[in-house]
């Protein structure tokens, strides 16, 4: 997890995993929060919790450029302000009526979201390609242990045996996981691309093992 829970980026979703009209879940020091890509494209980072009922609205769809619960159709704008409630069509929505948004930034192929006003842009992260994300059960510490090198806010950098240097992410902690996001070195092979992914799956391993022993010493 970064440091700083009122002003840092935390790193999400790869730009990839959000395809033009989605919602997915996601996690900031905050809590939940409903990911969404509107249709044009726009990403968005809403509480996950209808004020309607509390439906998380992570569980609902995008239509045009807005994000709607899946339990009564409340929809909600980018800003956050209630833009329509089907029960009632007639009725323009009070500003009242609106969910938590935060501050989104998408960035070499990576997105990120803060919950205060950063103080500078996401990290450059020097042309690297996203590979892919994935959960390790196990922290932040044991994931440095197992690369052994240590995470700063723009990855952490580990050389793989015969493979190109891969940067990882190291996303929000939480109840023991933690989201992790794989970058590549631009213009590598799809051997290189292979055996990286490979790489990763093994470090995971080793990762959760040293988090197990742990856990129980």
């Amino acid at each position: 997890m970064l440091s700083d829970p009122t002003d840092s980026w935390v790193p999400v979703a790869l730009s990839q995993d959000l395809p033009a009209g989605t919602v997915m879940p996601a996690r900031i020091p905050a809590g939940s929060i409903a990911l969404w890509r509107s249709q044009s494209g726009k990403v968005s980072a809403s509480a996950d919790r209808c004020p309607h009922r509390g439906m998380r609205l992570s569980h609902g769809f995008v239509r045009g450029e807005a994000l709607s619960c899946i339990y009564h159709g409340w929809s909600y704008s980018q800003s956050g302000n209630c833009l329509r409630i089907p029960a009632h069509p007639d009725l323009t929505p009070p500003d009242t009526i609106r969910v938590v948004t935060h501050v989104v930034d998408e960035a070499d192929g990576v997105v990120w979201v803060t919950q205060g006003e950063p103080a500078a842009k996401p990290p450059a992260l020097e042309g690297a390609v996203p590979l892919r994300s994935l959960t390790f059960r196990a922290g932040r510490r044991a994931i440095e242990t197992a690369t052994g090198a240590k995470a700063a806010v723009d990855g952490l950098l580990w050389q793989a045996p015969d493979v190109p240097a891969i940067r990882l992410l190291i996303g929000l902690e939480q109840n023991g996981e933690t989201l992790v996001h794989v970058l590549l070195s631009p213009g590598m092979s799809l051997s290189d691309r292979i055996a990286a992914a490979r790489a990763v799956e093994d470090l995971r391993r080793a990762a959760e093992d040293i988090e197990a022993k742990g856990a129980r010493s």
